[in-house]
């Protein structure tokens, strides 16, 4: 699976799973100015012709690793035939900026999937340009991969998976989320961020809001998202009730899911995720 590798890549470490590999890699990215990690699950069926993917987009704190090892996604990847891929959550590396107080929601490990604009940012915090374009480019140039994509994604990356679905008709095939954050513009995980990466203009923080762009009349594609309602973040920080509203007021068909019980862990992902991956499969064209 490896013999298509770009040069630009370099294989970190592969494991066989499920009759797949799972691997991981690092590049250069010149979006981001640094150099990145990111794992990929390629199936069984890549042997034999190229796949289509599912970008999955990890939450805060977390990095490629996260959704790799604790989501259990890779049985039924592998029997759908469908790859994952699992960039990380922000740019790192020396001289890449922090939160000068370490703070766990901006900096590394919490790049929202915007392109910041404010300085030290600007320079390297471009997550928005590097998943919707750099990384597709590399990969389906180096892989056994299709340009049929599916994107998911959790808690922040459920924003990044929303909005970078619903800014871009066509580019993804169909959008899910757990927990994510729908309406970053109006909770305190979200003003942070963007008053930070994107500056004190809030009219240009809509278009990186999911309420706010189903409310400007996106495009509608399919669309699933789970969220618990023993989530400790539901009522101040993720709002799935105004994803509701908006999709309701704007005619936009969504199946958004309250599942009773569950919380805002890695548990609560994969008591799900194989739904998801269906859900995706049939709009991939896997089943």
């Amino acid at each position: 699976m490896t013999d298509r590798l770009d040069e630009s890549l370099e294989l970190l470490s592969s494991v066989v799973c499920f009759g797949g590999q799972q691997n991981q890699y690092q590049h250069r990215s010149a979006v981001l100015d640094c150099t990145m990690q990111f794992s990929v699950f390629l199936p069984p069926q890549a042997e034999q012709h190229p796949v289509p993917a599912l970008y999955w987009l990890s939450g805060l704190t977390c990095t490629d690793q996260n959704f790799a090892t604790k989501a259990g996604a890779q049985r039924v990847a592998a029997e759908l035939g469908m790859a994952l891929i699992m960039p990380d959550t922000s740019p790192r590396g020396e001289g890449v900026p922090d939160d000068e107080a370490g703070a766990y929601d901006f900096g590394l490990g919490a790049g929202f999937y915007v392109n910041a604009t404010e300085v030290p940012w600007a320079t390297h915090y471009r997550m928005y340009d590097y998943i919707l374009t750099e990384l597709p480019e590399l990969l389906e140039s180096a892989m056994p991969l299709t340009e049929l994509r599916a994107i998911s994604g959790h808690s922040m990356g459920g924003h990044g998976a929303l909005m970078l679905a619903l800014r871009n008709a066509g580019r993804f095939v169909s959008a899910s989320a757990f927990s994510p954050i729908v309406n970053p513009c109006e909770c305190p995980w979200g003003q942070k961020a963007f008053s930070g990466y994107l500056g004190s203009d809030e009219t240009s923080w809509k278009a990186y809001d999911s309420v706010e762009l189903i409310r400007s009349g996106a495009t509608p594609l399919p669309l699933l998202v789970d969220q618990g309602t023993a989530d400790n973040f539901l009522d101040e920080q993720l709002k799935t009730d105004r994803l509701i509203t908006a999709c309701e007021v704007m005619n936009f068909s969504a199946e958004i899911r309250y599942q009773p019980g569950y919380d805002h862990s890695y548990y609560f992902i994969a008591s799900f995720i194989e739904s998801h991956l269906r859900f995706h499969a049939k709009h991939l064209g896997l089943r």
